[in-house]
């Protein structure tokens, strides 16, 4: 299916504002749609209506965890094929796991990757 714009639709749920707006600005300039939500709650309503290509998910987030998210978007017929990339400072290996099996393509950990980096990073992702 294309889209209007012809560009790839990627969804970010994060709520720190200043990663928020540089995640927003690389990803702009590799020519993606972006659509914003900085809390979990708000980040599953909005990906159920707008059905992102991708989701960049941070796993700290108010109002509902990024697991939750994660359970919630895998378990709707409607959302369970679009690819989750999470994004997160939890680095322990519990919660990678934990991330993967719940149904996460990927789990970066902010602190290990550079902003610049992720257009690379999650091209293999979209479809």
């Amino acid at each position: 299916m294309t889209k209007k714009t012809g560009r790839k639709k990627i969804a970010i749920i994060e709520d720190e504002q200043s990663l928020l707006w540089a995640l927003c600005d690389q990803l702009e300039c590799a020519e993606y749609e972006i659509l914003t939500a900085t809390d979990g709650k708000f980040g599953v309503e909005m990906v159920k209506k707008q059905k992102p290509d991708l989701i960049l998910l941070d796993l700290v987030l108010p109002k509902m965890d990024g697991f939750s998210v994660l359970r919630a978007l895998k378990k709707d017929p409607k959302t369970k094929k679009i690819p989750v990339v999470i994004l997160s400072n939890l680095a322990q290996d519990s919660d990678k796991e934990k991330g993967l099996k719940l149904g996460a393509e990927k789990y970066l950990v902010k602190t290990e990757i550079k902003i610049e980096d992720l257009p690379k990073k999650i091209k293999e992702y979209l479809v």
